[in-house]
């Protein structure tokens, strides 16, 4: 935390405004390394799985014992029993090995540090976390919330973010602490030409969807990472005239997945966005958070740095934060000071000008007295 208890005051914790932005690290992007690394599990891997054994149970499924699974193999060059994980290939910088490869829609590929960064409506940082920037947003959301839904529950009411954190994990998150999450509409991300995921009705009591040929897509299976699995009657796909908009499988089969805590995405999504409470709050996120990324970009060089390291990055981006909040807090008593001084000088000139007044009528009357004489 930027900020202990006592300052905190001043802060207005009913409404937060969060969001990410990254920082281009010291290092050339060209020279890297390919490396194979363990897949880590996320913060909430482990959570669903009590959601998803009384889900299989529902549906005459046998429960999973464990959602990661360990598989057992021979070492060829040992001959020694190991475990088989999931790995994954990623480039690591030779230069700052702690950074990570950003690269997101036409910005520039490079290697850098992104900033969870949550502030009030007034724009003061409440806290930021420092990660690789090649984690994604919806993943090191939770560091820095955790730390806010910690000590302020109490106060914190409601949440806005972009839509790149519209996840069944974070709408669950936010909405179990009692708190509104206020996100914008996320595009669907399908082919071109292909039916959308929304165009596929589903049936909450037959626990079934619908397409838009009116076939029925019925319930398969539970798989350990939450997501159920519905998948539809080749012989009614093999004829269908929307088959070239819905599948491109050799069976003929459409198969669509639906997370066990995707009620609570589409409470936020289709109940909550609609409200007017949304129209009157997520406009103020582009006045809050975008513009203290913004200043901090402009003129507290936030957009390089020149630091190795996840420590060192996170201790600068606190100081920058800090430094920031301070002068907002000083402009704020400076404009409170002006106001007084004026308040002052308004009342001494109003002082003034009653005594002339006063003078001024009591002549008027005494020279028409005498006229009238």
């Amino acid at each position: 935390m930027i900020f202990k208890i006592p300052i905190l005051v001043i802060f207005t914790l009913t409404l937060l405004f969060g969001d990410s932005t990254h920082q281009k690290a010291n290092a050339n992007k060209n020279k890297y390394k390919d490396k194979e690394v363990q897949i880590v599990k996320k913060v909430y891997e482990d959570a669903p799985l009590k959601e998803i054994n009384e889900d299989r149970k529902n549906h005459g499924k046998k429960p999973i014992r464990d959602i990661h699974r360990k598989e057992l193999n021979y070492d060829e060059k040992s001959g020694d029993e190991k475990e088989d994980t999931d790995t994954k290939h990623i480039k690591i910088s030779k230069t700052d090995p702690e950074s990570g490869l950003f690269h997101k829609g036409e910005k520039e590929k490079c290697f850098a540090y992104s900033h969870q960064t949550f502030c009030d409506k007034n724009g003061f940082v409440l806290v930021s976390a420092c990660v690789s920037g090649n984690v994604h947003d919806s993943a090191s959301f939770f560091e820095a919330y955790n730390v806010l839904n910690t000590k302020f529950h109490d106060q914190i009411k409601n949440v806005c973010l972009d839509a790149g954190y519209v996840t069944p994990a974070i709408c669950k998150t936010v909405l179990e602490n009692e708190q509104k999450l206020y996100v914008p509409y996320k595009r669907p991300m399908t082919k071109k030409g292909f039916f959308k995921k929304y165009e596929y009705v589903y049936d909450e009591k037959y626990d079934c969807y619908i397409c838009p040929y009116i076939k029925i897509l019925e319930y398969s299976t539970t798989d350990r990472n939450g997501y159920k699995q519905y998948k539809s009657n080749p012989e009614d796909c093999k004829n269908c005239p929307f088959r070239q908009m819905c599948t491109q499988s050799k069976n003929h089969q459409k198969v669509i997945t639906r997370h066990v805590w995707e009620e609570y995405k589409e409470e936020v999504v289709d109940e909550i966005r609609h409200t007017p409470e949304w129209k009157k709050i997520y406009p103020q996120r582009k006045e809050s958070i975008e513009r203290v990324f913004a200043d901090y970009k402009e003129h507290h060089n936030l957009r390089y740095t020149r630091l190795k390291g996840l420590k060192k990055n996170q201790h600068q981006v606190l100081i920058i934060f800090a430094s920031h909040n301070l002068k907002r807090m000083a402009k704020w008593r400076w404009k409170s000071l002006l106001n007084t001084i004026k308040n002052r000088i308004k009342f001494i000139y109003i002082q003034i000008n009653r005594k002339k007044y006063q003078k001024e009528k009591q002549q008027f009357f005494r020279n028409a007295t005498l006229s009238t004489i």
